[in-house]
C-alpha cells in the first residue's frame, strides 16, 4: 500500500532541521510524498507574529526542486484555529482508499497529545510517526503511555497493511537547529546563513521578517 505523509508545524521559519527530517522520513518509510503543512492559528501556542502566508511561502520555496516534498496550505484556507483532526479528515477524503496516510509528530507534541482537539480520533484517519528527538523520552505510565502501547508497531512495513491506526517511532539524524534561535539571531542582526535554505533567507530579508 502506498503511503503519503503530512508534517504539520508553525515553520517559523522553516529550516534545515525540518527539511532533513522530512527527507529522511520519505526515504526510511518509502513515502510517495510528504506534505509540510503550516499551521495558520496553532491552538496550543501563541499565534506567530510572522503571518501564516509568509510562513507558507517560505516552506514552498524551501521544497522547490524536491518532488517528494510539498507545501500544503489547507490550514490557511480555514477560518479559526487550525485543528489537525480536520486536516486529516480532509486529506483522507482526497486520497484513494488504497493509499495510507501518515501524520508526523515530534516527541514534544506526543507528550501533550491529550490536549489536542479530538485527539482520540486521530488514529481513525492516519497512522502516526513519532520523531524521536535527542533529550526527549516518552512516558512509561498514564494515558499517553497506554495509547502508545496499544497502537505501536516497530516494523514500519506494518503501516502498509492498512490506511490508518498504527504508531511507529523513528530515530532520525539529530540536527540541533531551532527556529527560535534563528529568530533571535535575526533580531540581533546576526547571520543565519547555512541554517536554512538561501531562498528562504532571501525571502526573509526581502520582506524584513524577524527584525
Amino acid at each position: 500500500m502506498p503511503l503519503v505523509g503530512v508534517f504539520g508545524g508553525t515553520f517559523n521559519p522553516v529550516h534545515y532541521g525540518h527539511l532533513r527530517s522530512a527527507l529522511e522520513l520519505v526515504e526510511c518509510l518509502g513515502l510517495e510524498q510528504l506534505r509540510l503543512m503550516p499551521s495558520a492559528q496553532p491552538p496550543h501556542r501563541e499565534v506567530p507574529a510572522c503571518s501564516a502566508e509568509h510562513r507558507a511561502a517560505m516552506v514552498a520555496l524551501a521544497v522547490e526542486g524536491e518532488p517528494r516534498l510539498a507545501c500544503d496550505v489547507r490550514e490557511l484556507q480555514r477560518p479559526g484555529e487550525s485543528y489537525t483532526i480536520e486536516s486529516l479528515i480532509e486529506l483522507r477524503g482526497e486520497l484513494s482508499a488504497e493509499v495510507g496516510l501518515c501524520m508526523v509528530l515530534g516527541c514534544d507534541a506526543v507528550l501533550d497529545i491529550t490536549q489536542w482537539h479530538r485527539w482520540q480520533e486521530l488514529l481513525e484517519w492516519a497512522h502516526i510517526v513519532v520523531i524521536a528527538r535527542p533529550g526527549w523520552t516518552l512516558p512509561d505510565t498514564g494515558a499517553v503511555a497506554q495509547w502508545l502501547s496499544a497502537h505501536r508497531v516497530d516494523d514500519a512495513q506494518a503501516l502498509r497493511q492498512k490506511t490508518a491506526g498504527c504508531i511507529t517511532i523513528k530515530e532520525l539524524r539529530p540536527l540541533a537547529i531551532s527556529a527560535t534561535e534563528i529568530r533571535d539571531l535575526l533580531a540581533a542582526g546576526r547571520s543565519v546563513r547555512y541554517l536554512l535554505p538561501q531562498l528562504v533567507l532571501d525571502y526573509i530579508h526581502e520582506h524584513t521578517l524577524y527584525t
